[in-house]
């Protein structure tokens, strides 16, 4: 049966790399790439997100996945692939708006694999939680994110970073919400891959959701800390002083909108189990935009793979847990430690 895959925004950073990781390793397959300009090529689709009657390309081309990895505020793609039976892949939904999507799947007929992948670095903490526990029986997981200004970044980061930094969000302890606010709350931890020491902060990333309400593990909590220790420290000064507050959105972008040419991007996930403590400690030598770009090309190839039933996934449900751990692991550029 021909494969014909559609990535839209795949002319953004992380639509272009998912495009070249997806057809190295796939060469049978038929990328199409859906953008509001179109392109040169009959592969090159004009898709707008905000313009549904842009859509009906999609059925022309036959497509049998769509790959979301551009900001769909309105759900439109989300409602088009229910309604047409498409294969769903969504990479892009910060917490409120996943949420939000997650809602409108379960309360419509499915037919089709509707996955939502916006969890950290494409979805792949969940599937990592669970690789690190014999037992399934998790109280508490941690996840401690390294981020590098140096890493080359794509605006969607940026935009939900200004957008979102002075709006209060939720972790979980005791298998209650408490409400906190980004940047603050400092916890020393000693990052691997010769990072060292440093103080990391409150953060909002969609695993807090998944890992309980989905996972329903009972403590969960995540926090950042940047490549300088100066950046780190200021932007929890700013909060502390209220300054998100005052700035306009257009001066916050300012701030968050930084990127450079490439750095390594380092996350760490500590799990308490009956077992005792476990840390998976995970490196992308490429930085971010591959990582999240390759979990993406993972679940893609999971779903062309595997006859996985029509119904709402998120998409470490579609992998066994030691095998995403090892299909990351052989990619050349990602290393991965697990220390007891």
């Amino acid at each position: 049966m021909e494969q014909n895959i559609l990535i839209i925004g795949g002319n953004g950073l992380v639509g272009k790399t998912i495009s070249r990781i997806l057809k190295s390793r796939n060469p049978h397959i038929n990328v199409f790439i859906g953008g509001r300009k179109g392109g040169k090529t009959d592969k090159d689709l004009r898709i707008d997100v905000t313009d549904p009657s842009s859509f009906k390309v999609i059925v022309e081309k036959k497509i049998n996945l769509i790959i979301l990895s551009v900001n769909d505020k309105e759900d439109h793609i989300l409602r088009f692939a229910i309604t047409h039976r498409i294969d769903y892949l969504d990479i892009t939904k910060p917490t409120p708006a996943l949420v939000k999507a997650y809602a409108i799947a379960g309360k419509t007929d499915v037919n089709s694999r509707i996955v939502f992948s916006s969890g950290w670095m494409g979805g792949i903490v969940p599937g990592l939680v669970n690789a690190l526990s014999d037992s399934g029986d998790i109280n508490e997981v941690k996840l401690f994110v390294y981020y590098s200004v140096k890493d080359l970044a794509g605006e969607s980061s940026a935009h939900f970073m200004a957008e979102n930094v002075a709006v209060p969000f939720v972790y979980y302890q005791n298998d209650r919400p408490v409400s906190i606010r980004h940047f603050l709350d400092t916890e020393a931890f000693n990052f691997s891959f010769g990072i060292g020491k440093r103080n990391a902060y409150n953060f909002d990333v969609p695993d807090l959701y998944i890992l309980n309400k989905v996972e329903r593990i009972s403590d969960v909590s995540v926090k950042m800390t940047y490549n300088s220790k100066f950046i780190t420290w200021l932007l929890g000064a700013f909060q502390s002083l209220r300054i998100y507050n005052i700035l306009s959105l257009k001066e916050r972008k300012m701030i968050f909108g930084s990127s450079g040419n490439g750095d390594q991007s380092v996350f760490e996930i500590v799990v308490e189990d009956p077992s005792g403590q476990k840390k998976l400690s995970l490196q992308s030598l490429k930085g971010q935009a591959e990582l999240t770009a390759l979990s993406a090309v993972l679940h893609t190839e999971e779903l062309l793979r595997n006859p996985h039933e029509n119904k709402v996934y998120f998409s470490h449900q579609l992998h066994d847990p030691l095998s995403l751990m090892a299909q990351l692991h052989a990619y050349d550029s990602i290393n991965i430690n697990v220390t007891q």
